[in-house]
């Protein structure tokens, strides 16, 4: 079992520096509540609309933001998840970064880029499994609109992935509160894994965010939601075997092959 925290953030736009500490001043306050993984947004490290800014700030994934983030990793005895702007050649990816101290890092980039912004930023890197162990359950990460795609939660899961967790740039609207109302929940019960799906809040020089973070378990509840409007760090334990009888009835996966 881990228990999950997660911070619903409002990042200072093309300020690295700035949104580290605040990575940090939360971290502290998580592990202090006994998490043992941190969660934050979709290019929190960056500011999502940072816009061309965000070339200038990428970095390669042994760059000094997530030999930073290692070091917040160390100090406050918790790991982390940040999503940043990766540097690789001349290609610039919407990756997520999970450290664990001293531990080699895993990379997740985005494969499926939203809008005319993203796809002028970044290169989509093909549908990808990338599963790393944290404390006992089994995780894969995707990106904002990769979730909005069934067929790569669903990717990951038959993978043996117990949970799904995804740092989200969700703008405000419509659309954004029936994602996060019914598709998250969904996801999760179709395949029986937890998902946490973790976003910006209040407004850059270029979008307005949701809020609205979600972490949802296998039965289809949420465990743990931030509102519309304001920065919340928010926890939910993460303990696949409360869910046994779940799995029992809902057989999707096992059932996905049978004639």
């Amino acid at each position: 079992m881990m228990k999950l925290a997660a911070l619903q953030m409002q990042s200072a736009c093309g300020d690295v520096a700035t949104n580290l500490d605040r990575l940090a001043r939360a971290a502290k306050e998580a592990a202090a509540r006994e998490a043992t993984l941190l969660m934050t947004p979709e290019l929190g490290l960056t500011g999502y609309g940072a816009g061309g800014a965000i070339r200038d700030l990428a970095e390669p994934a042994d760059g000094l933001i997530v030999r930073r983030l290692a070091q917040i990793s160390r100090e406050s005895g918790i790991a982390l998840i940040a999503g940043f702007a990766e540097l690789d050649g001349n290609d610039i990816y919407n990756s997520a970064v999970y450290v664990d101290g001293d531990a080699t890092p895993t990379v997740y980039r985005k494969s499926h880029l939203y809008g005319d912004y993203e796809r002028s930023l970044f290169r989509a890197e093909k549908p990808s499994t990338r599963l790393f162990a944290h404390r006992g359950v089994t995780c894969g990460m995707l990106i904002c609109y990769d979730v909005e795609f069934p067929e790569n939660v669903r990717r990951l899961a038959l993978a043996g992935a117990e949970a799904v967790l995804v740092p989200t740039a969700l703008p405000a609207g419509w659309s954004g509160t029936f994602i996060t109302d019914h598709m998250i929940q969904t996801r999760a019960f179709e395949n029986q894994v937890f998902v946490a799906y973790i976003n910006h809040c209040g407004s850059d020089p270029m979008f307005s965010f949701a809020g609205l973070s979600r972490i949802a378990s296998p039965d289809g509840q949420v465990l743990a939601k931030g509102d519309a409007g304001h920065e919340a760090l928010i926890f939910a334990d993460i303990n696949p075997a409360s869910f046994a009888i779940s799995r029992l009835e809902n057989t999707y996966l096992g059932d996905l092959n049978r004639t």
